[in-house]
């Protein structure tokens, strides 16, 4: 009986990447049909817990250059669906916030995806949602203290 090779990294990340092509295109294949785009769907997620975002928290979240969300945002905008106002406490900043129109929007948007998402079932979901939540936070402390040992030099 062969003994199995070691984990290799470039096979994790090789599945990473596919599941992330996969989920993309099967959720553009929904978004399609409100014309939504994959990145517009991203802020409106964030937006839709109602407690408005920072721009810069909003690029972040929406894996988005700056430029590219301000264009997206105007969209938005322009659609009545995303409204900005300046933060009361810090008049530099803008917050974002949906507009009823883009919460009702953003609720039909969610109840299709959801409806139409495929579920691994046995609580598969929740291990994956779990592992992958592990992952990020193994990757983004990683990250943090190469980035300290880096500057320490």
């Amino acid at each position: 009986m062969p003994t199995p090779s070691p984990r290799q990294p470039e096979d994790l990340i090789h599945l990473l990447t596919r599941a992330e092509r996969l989920a993309a295109r099967r959720l553009q294949t929904v978004l399609d049909e409100d014309g939504c785009s994959l990145d517009a769907w991203r802020v409106l997620a964030l937006l839709s817990d109602g407690q408005g975002h920072h721009m810069t928290a909003v690029a972040e979240a929406a894996f988005l250059p700056p430029a590219t969300l301000t264009k997206l945002a105007d969209h938005l905008v322009d659609q009545n669906l995303v409204h900005r106002r300046v933060d009361p406490l810090d008049r530099r900043r803008i917050l974002a916030y949906l507009t009823p129109r883009g919460q009702t929007y953003w609720r039909r948007l969610d109840r299709e995806v959801r409806e139409r998402w495929p579920v691994l079932g046995d609580g598969d979901d929740e291990l994956l949602r779990a592992l992958l939540g592990r992952l990020v936070g193994t990757l983004d402390e990683a990250s943090a203290e190469s980035t300290l040992s880096t500057t320490r030099d």
